[in-house]
């Protein structure tokens, strides 16, 4: 297994970053991450107008994977997903997140991680439930901050990039060049703070090129669902889009027409949220597997 230390960091995803290794498809990789804000944050005492915050949400990568190349899919296995972090840091603060108007200061919030549960307030003990916030590939034009979600997938929130998932992402140049990071110990959809619990951790996966197929991308399998995932400028852009990614794998792998497509996302699909607090919204569609398997499509 190859391990990539979390001193190798990025701030955006670019076709320009220089890789930090060159590994084979199908190679176990190690990413070691920071909090999504670089572990600047020690105790609720941390001076909030100290941090810097051109250091946030960095990921650690990228890493070449020889043998994609633009055009390819890059399918990522994540195996593992560790939580090195004794303890969750999260910030509410004035103009962040949904209700961030309705906040006068910022407040740096400490929650204890033990024996698998998260402390929370109001003596609340919830089970941990890691996943990844930032993970994608260098887009094809220019860079993109690794705190916006887009095509090539990035801070794209969504609590369903988990251990046991697969990620399926766009090649878009030499080598796919991917990076990871932002891990939160746990995280309700829409992450409405602007914060999940911000965890320092582990991430062990690794990538399969798949060559001459077209899907929508970003993609997620997982044991009970099928997801598309698309992320655009406002929600109700981003659930158009994201249904529209949905109906045209339905179509095109399933050999359904466009209307019986529709009918039958508007009965066992789920339309969900990400996350509704970054540059760009997330949006992802769920069909369940057994209703992919008995349509026939093989992913």
């Amino acid at each position: 297994m190859i391990t990539i230390t979390r001193e190798k960091l990025i701030y955006a995803m670019s076709a320009s970053n220089p890789p930090v290794c060159r590994v084979p498809a199908k190679t176990d990789i190690c990413f070691q991450t920071c909090d999504c804000f670089e572990d600047q944050i020690e105790s609720k005492d941390t001076p909030f107008n100290g941090l810097d915050w051109n250091r946030i949400n960095s990921a650690t990568g990228p890493v070449y994977i020889e043998g994609a190349h633009p055009g390819d899919i890059l399918k990522v296995t994540i195996k593992a997903i560790t939580v090195t972090a004794k303890q969750a840091v999260m910030v509410t603060m004035p103009q962040l997140g949904v209700l961030g108007d309705e906040l006068t200061q910022a407040e740096v919030k400490i929650v204890p991680l033990q024996d698998g549960f998260a402390h929370l307030p109001g003596g609340i003990q919830y089970p941990l439930k890691p996943m990844i916030g930032v993970i994608g590939v260098a887009p094809e034009g220019e860079a993109i901050s690794c705190g916006t979600p887009d095509k090539h997938g990035g801070n794209m929130d969504s609590k369903i990039i988990r251990q046991g998932a697969t990620l399926w992402l766009p090649v878009n140049v030499e080598g796919a060049l991917l990076a990871l990071g932002d891990l939160h110990a746990g995280m309700g959809d829409g992450e409405v703070s602007g914060c999940g619990l911000e965890v320092a951790g582990e991430v062990v996966l690794s990538v399969e090129v798949i060559k001459g197929k077209r899907y929508p991308l970003p993609m997620v399998i997982d044991e009970q669902y099928v997801y598309t995932i698309a992320s655009e400028l406002t929600v109700d852009e981003a659930v158009t889009s994201v249904t529209k990614n949905m109906t045209n794998l339905l179509v095109e792998q399933g050999n359904l027409t466009r209307s019986d497509a529709i009918s039958l996302m508007s009965i066992v699909g789920d339309l969900q949220i990400c996350q509704v607090v970054d540059p760009l919204k997330t949006c992802r569609f769920a069909m369940p597997q057994q209703v992919i398997q008995q349509l026939g499509i093989k992913l």
